[in-house]
């Protein structure tokens, strides 16, 4: 039998008495006999016996060092025995246990050597767990457990000030960027974005941590005496399993974090490009950017789950590949009863790809339309101006319309009256358009000199002259109600009407034209005799 692995307070193994199966058609499983938290031997039985030997030959453990301890004067005899040819481990005279040909076959090694190797090792691990009960050791463990302890206070307190350290540069680094002249908004956001995810990781790691400090100072010092040894033992086999699933929980939180600085940063760096970057393309990339950022997202957030999934199955000791196989056969029938949902992606992923439009955008999609709030592969949401969000799948989006791409354009008709000097007309709207342009306050939005089209038809209003201002994407509302504001001062001021909608009769009947004028002469006669 090897030496018995040392035993660390503060890492002791976390292998609980576990029952593993062999793959011997005996079925025969081992367990773990424990003193004060430490292991002290290894048997093996078949799977129905197990328990109630290992439950026997712990109490026996358990009896046997009571006693020893509690008798200052007690020696320790340990003997081994052979009865019907097998050896049997006596403690001063009493059974402890036999040892089978299970066990010895485990060791590799025949049933009277290993019977030697365990009571010798029983014999040590007493005499010491009998050491580790004297005062003078239990002082000096006192004492590095004070010790532990102020040290557990001390950096704690230096985490704390390291995380309100990092907190004000982060404030700091906010305010800097956000006051930045230079910097154009979607970096600033950009920018924000990442700074958001560090403080975020930084403050997750911050309290893991403090839950480290504290709880793995806590179970050192459980570790330091032998009374409360067995507690620390209980505490990491009952955590066991939590401990590995929040490990992994957190490991794959932490990744996502970073993957979205790395996405926000490599974002960034394209966008501050300046070979990539030309006045054309800004105002575009601002709203792609987002867009493309937060479906990136999504997919990693996606994947980086999965494989959070699989290895916590695999650090439970569950074999993934059955899982895995089911898995595809599963995906092959939910991929043929859910084509819509395969349409949806696909059709998503060539929107966003063609940037057939993107977050901010206004759209119209058939009857329906408004201002992009959320697009991913599955679906997109507009909302109306009435502010109904409304939700299309993306496979039912054939033919969209995006009315803010690039640029817009205020396609505006002005009626004025068949009566009106045109040529008056013309320039004074000219004027007006031009005068907005020029103005600082719409300078900005409005993107070319306006243009007026001339006369486009003859309504039963009037003339209906067109006018077409070219404008920064969404501005087109906004401009379109300022020139009309302005143009109607204009014509009031230079007395042109706005004509209303006129009709002429025309009766083409002769007897209602005949019967008619007979009526009127009647009329006339019965007013000339009253007079």
């Amino acid at each position: 039998m090897p030496q018995a692995t040392a035993q660390i307070p503060f890492i002791p193994n976390l292998q609980p008495p576990n029952l593993r199966s062999s793959e011997s058609d005996s079925r025969t499983v081992t367990g773990w006999v424990y003193l004060d938290g430490k292991r002290l031997f290894q048997i093996t039985a078949p799977r129905a016996n197990i328990t109630e030997r290992l439950e026997n030959i712990q109490q026996k453990v358990d009896q046997i060092s009571q006693e020893y301890f509690q008798n200052p004067d007690a020696k320790l005899d340990v003997q081994v025995k052979s009865e019907n040819g097998l050896p049997v481990i006596y403690v001063n005279n009493r059974q402890l246990m036999t040892i089978t040909d299970q066990d010895a076959r485990l060791r590799q090694v025949d049933a009277s050597t290993l019977a030697n190797q365990i009571s010798q090792s029983l014999e040590e691990q007493l005499e010491q767990a009998k050491q580790e009960r004297e005062p003078e050791f239990l002082v000096r463990q006192g004492a590095i457990a004070v010790g532990c302890g102020l040290s557990i206070l001390v950096i704690s307190w230096g985490l704390t000030r390291w995380k309100n350290r990092s907190q004000r540069t982060f404030i700091q680094q906010q305010l800097a960027s956000t006051a930045s002249p230079t910097a154009r908004p979607i970096t600033t956001q950009l920018n924000q974005q990442q700074q958001r995810h560090i403080q975020e990781v930084t403050k997750r790691l911050y309290q893991i941590a403090q839950v480290g400090i504290w709880g793995g100072g806590g179970l050192f010092i459980l570790g330091l005496f032998p009374y409360t040894r067995s507690l620390q033992l209980g505490i990491f086999l009952g955590l066991q399993y939590p401990v590995i699933l929040g490990a992994v929980a957190i490991a794959t939180y932490v990744s996502v974090r970073l993957s979205y600085v790395l996405i926000d940063r490599f974002t960034s760096a394209f966008v501050s490009s300046s070979a990539l970057l030309t006045p054309e393309t800004s105002e575009r990339l601002q709203l792609r950017v987002s867009t493309i950022s937060g479906v990136t997202k999504s997919i990693v957030t996606i994947v980086c789950a999965g494989v959070g999934i699989l290895c916590a199955l695999l650090a439970l000791g569950i074999d993934v590949v059955p899982l895995l196989a089911g898995a595809g056969l599963v995906g092959v029938a939910v991929s043929l009863a859910s084509q819509n949902l395969i349409k949806d992606a696909i059709n998503g992923f060539l929107i966003i790809l063609e940037d057939q439009y993107a977050l901010g955008d206004v759209i119209s999609v058939g009857t329906v339309g408004g201002l992009v709030e959320n697009l991913n592969l599955r679906m997109t949401q507009v909302r109306d101006a009435e502010g109904r969000l409304i939700t299309i799948p993306n496979s039912e989006i054939k033919i969209v319309a995006n009315l803010s791409s690039r640029w817009s354009r205020a396609d505006l008709t002005i009626p004025v009256d068949y009566k009106t000097d045109i040529d008056e007309a013309l320039n004074l709207i000219k004027k007006v358009a031009i005068e907005m342009d020029e103005d600082p306050n719409w300078q900005h939005q409005i993107v070319e000199t306006p243009q007026v089209l001339g006369i486009d038809n003859f309504g039963d209003r009037g003339l209906l002259i067109r006018v077409w201002i070219k404008t920064q994407p969404l501005k087109q509302w906004d401009v379109a109600r300022e020139f009309r504001r302005r143009l109607k001062i204009a014509f009031d001021h230079a007395g042109i009407s706005i004509p209303v909608p006129q009709q002429a009769i025309w009766v083409n009947d002769a007897q209602l034209l005949v019967s008619s004028d007979s009526r009127v002469r009647g009329q006339e006669s019965k007013v000339n005799g009253h007079q």
